[in-house]
């Protein structure tokens, strides 16, 4: 007789970033505000609490050799995948992108209206990691700084 396995619990946890320079990603996510956890990896590896799945910061190289797959090309072009900022309001969208611009950030789209009601703008960190900053219709961002979806 076979025994099922019981379906794991699905989690989204962490959010590891390659980046080619660990100093100044921490200090570009430090000063985003992004309170760092774990100090004692040093620039090994850095963690922050972002009010949801942890942002984790390592080495590219090292990476890619963890996950074993190749470190070089490395991509110049879009990747396929984006970070969010959900914010409460259209203001604050606009005051986030001006912050993260202020920080090194570079703005890829200014702030606009969307076709679903909603209003975004983009930003790339150091290593052109696209981040959307977005108030959306059906998204609030409680107290707690985590997103509540509508049912």
């Amino acid at each position: 007789m076979v025994k099922e396995l019981a379906v794991p619990v699905p989690r989204l946890t962490v959010i590891t970033l390659g980046v080619s320079d660990i100093r100044a990603s921490i200090a570009f996510y430090d000063a985003l505000g992004f309170s760092r956890r774990l100090k004692a990896t040093g620039e090994a590896v850095a963690f922050y609490d972002t009010g949801g799945p942890v942002l984790a910061l390592y080495h590219w190289d090292r990476l890619a050799a963890d996950a074993s797959v190749p470190d070089r090309p490395r991509p110049t072009t879009f990747r396929g995948t984006t970070l969010a900022w959900n914010c409460a309001t259209r203001g604050e969208v606009d005051q986030v992108l001006a912050f993260a611009i202020g920080k090194g950030a570079a703005l890829l789209k200014a702030a606009h209206e969307t076709d679903y009601g909603g209003y975004c703008g983009y930003f790339a960190d150091p290593d052109g990691h696209v981040w959307e900053v977005v108030v959306a219709p059906g998204i609030e961002v409680g107290e707690d700084r985590r997103v509540h979806l509508a049912e």
